[in-house]
């Protein structure tokens, strides 16, 4: 006698093992929203830094306006930037779109927006006590926690996608925590691992992500 066929109130056993399976292999489109968030943060950020750099060894002597006209500019892109993204990703949501995912996808999706407003709050603990206690390095301590929280959404990635770049950037990332933490009396230093780790763990993930987003759409 042949199955019954699965309706969506009483799913078939090869429709509950193709799930477990998606789950467990990861599968699904991955979000472009999140790639092209973190391919131009790192790459507006990372031009920042070497803005900076170039004014510390004196290639750029801009007047204080202009340079922080530009630095306004940085920041104002890349937010802007993150809500074309996320207009953008609602909108295929609602039609059929990430929020449907596997399991494993949505989680990842899910990781990456909580870290995302957990920055937000450290950005007004570091900025307001920096600014309280007139000291500039407490807030070169917040760059260096993001990077440690990024950390532990890769390793998130890690576990459920098990691809070795994701490894590779957790690992980067929680290397990167320590060293900033460490170099906050010595802006120098500072700002070479931050730029470096600008392009190499944001920048390059990014591109990494929106390279398989859009293979995976094509297919």
């Amino acid at each position: 006698m042949p199955p019954k066929p699965a309706s969506p109130a009483h799913p078939s056993p090869e429709a509950d093992l193709a799930f477990l399976r998606s789950i467990v292999e990861g599968g699904g489109k991955p979000s472009i929203t999140v790639a092209i968030c973190y391919l131009a943060g790192g790459l507006l950020y990372g031009l920042q830094c070497l803005f900076h750099i170039g004014q510390g060894v004196g290639l750029i002597r801009w007047p204080a306006m202009a340079s922080l006209a530009f630095v306004a500019g940085i920041t104002v892109t890349v937010l802007g930037v993150i809500v074309w993204a996320s207009i953008r990703d609602r909108r295929e949501a609602g039609i059929g779109g990430s929020n449907r995912g596997p399991l494993a996808t949505r989680t990842l999706n899910a990781g990456f927006s909580s870290a995302g407003m957990v920055n937000l709050a450290m950005v007004i603990i570091f900025g307001v006590g920096a600014a309280r206690d007139n000291d500039f390095a407490l807030w070169l301590y917040y760059p260096a926690v993001v990077f440690g929280l990024q950390a532990a959404v890769w390793s998130v990635a890690w576990a459920l996608k098990k691809k070795v770049w994701m490894l590779a950037t957790s690992v980067g990332g929680w290397m990167t925590t320590v060293a900033l933490g460490l170099l906050v009396r010595q802006p120098d230093l500072y700002l070479y691992v931050c730029t470096a780790a600008l392009f190499l763990l944001f920048a390059l993930p990014g591109w990494i992500m929106l390279r398989e987003a859009q293979a995976s759409r094509a297919a």
